[in-house]
């Protein structure tokens, strides 16, 4: 096992094109007055497009759309797993357990491997996307929450308003940037997705999306999808928090679901 001692950057947010730029912040990266007066986030919505069966029994901590099949990362100790599932019928086709010592967190697919991340053991786990077989662990030092990519590298949120950006074979820290909108800092970033060249992230315990811009960790957008989960979608289960974002580059379709949720979404969005 690889184990890499990450060097703490002095607050660079940005390297290899990732960045907060001197305009937008103050040397200890928090926005200046100007860029803050300056900043105001749009207010989106969304419409409804298409319903799908989602296994009421996952706890969704990581969902990602490729090559036409939903991956699913699920969480809670003992009931950890990364899932091969059938978008039109919800059927989970493949599924690998984790040993009942980890809790499974975010997930992304890099070079046909399939990444996983754990809440608080330290440790990354990679998998063959076709068979799930383990190909590799890594190390790091933060706690993990949620995890995607922009084509190049790895982006992991710690449940902080940090986000790291690390390399994907690797898995050592290359930048780090922190989250505001305007002078607020979001915290509780939880599971991400890249999309259109901005990073969403679920903000933990809303029912809001941040699109944030990774040039600078601006939130230059909410999506509030207060009451998607309707009673009648609820049917009276046990329900948690919204928490899971995939993309559909090729179709361009969104897809959104919550951890022990009944149903999974296409969406569209909709500017306020």
């Amino acid at each position: 096992m690889l184990i890499f001692k990450y060097i703490i950057l002095f607050n660079i947010f940005f390297v290899f094109g990732y960045g907060c730029s001197r305009s937008t912040s103050d040397a200890n990266g928090t926005p200046s007055a100007q860029s803050a007066a300056q900043h105001e986030s749009l207010n989106y919505g969304y419409e409804i497009v298409e319903k799908y069966k989602h296994d009421p029994e996952a706890f969704t901590q990581g969902l990602v759309y490729f090559n036409g099949y939903l991956y699913e990362g699920t969480g809670l100790y003992g009931y950890s797993s990364v899932r091969k599932v059938d978008l039109a019928t919800g059927e989970v086709i493949k599924q690998y357990d984790l040993p009942t010592r980890y809790f499974g967190e975010g997930i992304t697919v890099f070079s046909n491997r399939l990444l996983q991340l754990t809440w608080q053991k330290g440790l990354m786990f990679a998998y063959a996307i076709d068979s799930f077989e383990s190909l590799a662990q890594y190390s790091y030092d933060t706690e993990g929450w949620g995890l995607t990519n922009d084509g190049s590298h790895l982006i992991v949120s710690d449940g902080t308003e940090v986000l790291y950006f690390r390399d994907p074979f690797s898995f050592e820290e290359i930048g780090r940037l922190r989250v505001f909108d305007g002078d607020r800092v979001i915290k509780n970033l939880n599971e991400l997705e890249f999309i259109g060249g901005e990073i969403w992230a679920n903000v933990w315990q809303t029912d809001r999306i941040a699109r944030i811009n990774p040039n600078n960790g601006n939130v230059d957008g909410w999506i509030n999808l207060a009451g998607l989960l309707s009673d009648e979608d609820r049917n009276g289960r046990r329900v948690d928090v919204l928490n899971g974002i995939a993309f559909d580059r090729l179709n361009q379709r969104i897809f959104v679901t919550g951890k022990w949720w009944p149903v999974l979404y296409e969406i569209k969005i909709v500017e306020l």
